[in-house]
Parts: C-alpha cells; sequence; structure tokens
C-alpha cells in the first residue's frame, strides 16, 4: 500500500508564495499519473492540478497560471508550487495517486491513494 504525505502548508499572505510537497513511500509510483487536489470548509473536494506519466500537466482555471505541478521521480515527490495566493485558495490540500500509468492529467478525484492533507491559509 503506497503512503503519501504532503508537507508545505501554512499561513501567507495574500500574494505570497508555498510550495507543497507530497513524498510516495514506493518508487514504483514515480511515474504514476499524480494530482493534487483541495478542500475548503463546506465546499466539496476540488481537482486544481494534475501531471500524467510523460509531465503532461492540466490544472483548473482557478489556479492556472498562478500553480505549477511538478515531479522529481528520483526522489518519488509530487510538487506544487503555488504563487500569487489569494483567500480563496485557503483549503486543505491533499496529493493523490492512481495505482498505474496514464497518458492524460485528470483533475476528477477517482484515484487510488490519498494523502492525509496539509493545511493552506491564505490572509487578506
Amino acid at each position: 500500500q503506497v503512503q503519501l504525505v504532503e508537507s508545505g502548508g501554512g499561513s501567507v499572505q495574500a500574494g505570497g508564495s508555498l510550495r507543497l510537497s507530497c513524498a510516495a513511500s514506493e518508487y514504483t509510483y514515480s511515474r504514476n499519473c499524480m494530482g493534487w487536489f483541495r478542500q475548503a470548509p463546506g465546499k466539496e473536494r476540488e481537482g486544481i492540478a494534475a501531471i500524467d506519466t510523460n509531465g503532461n500537466t492540466n490544472y483548473a482555471g482557478s489556479v492556472k497560471g498562478r500553480f505549477t505541478i511538478s515531479r522529481d521521480n528520483a526522489k518519488n515527490t509530487l510538487y506544487l508550487q503555488m504563487n500569487r495566493l489569494k483567500p480563496e485558495d485557503t483549503a486543505m490540500y491533499y496529493c493523490a495517486a492512481l495505482a498505474y500509468y496514464c497518458f492524460s492529467p485528470r483533475l476528477r478525484d477517482d484515484y487510488n491513494y490519498w494523502g492525509q492533507g496539509t493545511q493552506v491559509t491564505v490572509s487578506s
């Protein structure tokens, strides 16, 4: 069973930046499709960034141009660089992994494995 551990969350003022990391316990997942999701209080979980086996990426409109997803396969780590943060970005952020390769980055939340989440709070 793969384990995903997020880190890098915290509190930041609007306009600031944070970088989230997601460490995977199994090297075999280094090229599987992975994604970042977030859930704000009272709202449904939404997919915000995804990366496929070939490194193609996909973003939700709300974060496109501000957030960047990337991966370091040698370190089994997924990243989310978040710039120009807004108060509406406040949420619990989760990374997720599929149990297999895919060739189209997907934002729907039918992933097999999930981390515990890391809180991001953006103040105005």
